[in-house]
């Protein structure tokens, strides 16, 4: 499950949003919500959503500015802005800042669901490719870790993680240890290969861990 939250000064706009939008479809839940960029910033870091839809145009600290101000505090997560202004000068600030797709209000039924959508299989790709790749080519590196990887794809440590383990079914660790181990398994496999040597080349450095 995803977990959303909505920044709009419109309270009428807001709670249709909260509630006539089909969050279950995309397998997503509403856990906070704000009538504006000071707030939503507040709720923001409170929540630590996976996707923020937020109106750009809003009394105060606008969305573009929130989204700004929570990048440089090391924000990782998805934003769909909505307007009622059809500037493209707001998508090119809203694409330079991260955003991940810009919607003009007011938007048809399923648009919302549709952007929903294309960000979580985006990531869902993401995670799972790169992850295999990284996997691949960095077995010996006794450094790499869910931290190591999630910076690598671009995503928050927590993010990963729990896309990892909804598709899989595995931990990351778990899935990078089995990695580890099936390469040493075909090492191994070679009579002339040392076990300390083996060990070294899928990124142990205790010879005894690796051994048990």
């Amino acid at each position: 499950m995803y977990n959303v939250v909505i920044v709009e000064d419109e309270e009428l706009v807001r709670r249709g949003i909260v509630t006539a939008v089909n969050w279950a479809s995309v397998d997503c839940a509403v856990v906070g919500e704000a009538a504006g960029g000071t707030e939503g910033i507040a709720v923001i870091r409170s929540s630590h959503p996976d996707i923020v839809v937020t109106d750009i145009r809003m009394p105060g600290m606008d969305g573009l500015e929130m989204l700004r101000r929570l990048r440089e505090e090391g924000c990782e997560a998805k934003f769909i802005l909505l307007t009622a202004y059809s500037d493209f000068a707001y998508a090119q600030t809203a694409v330079k800042l991260g955003a991940s797709d810009y919607l003009l209000k007011p938007f048809h039924d399923g648009e919302l669901e549709a952007a929903v959508a294309r960000i979580i299989e985006k990531s869902r790709s993401r995670a799972q490719a790169g992850l295999v790749d990284v996997a691949n080519i960095n077995l010996n590196d006794p450094d790499m870790s869910v931290g190591a990887v999630a910076r690598q794809l671009g995503l928050s440590e927590g993010h990963l993680s729990h896309l990892f383990k909804k598709e899989t079914g595995m931990t990351v660790s778990s899935y990078l240890t089995s990695c580890r181990m099936e390469k040493a398994k075909e090492l191994l496999s070679d009579c002339r290969s040392r076990v300390y040597e083996v060990a070294e080349r899928v990124g142990y450095r205790d010879i005894a861990h690796f051994s048990s």
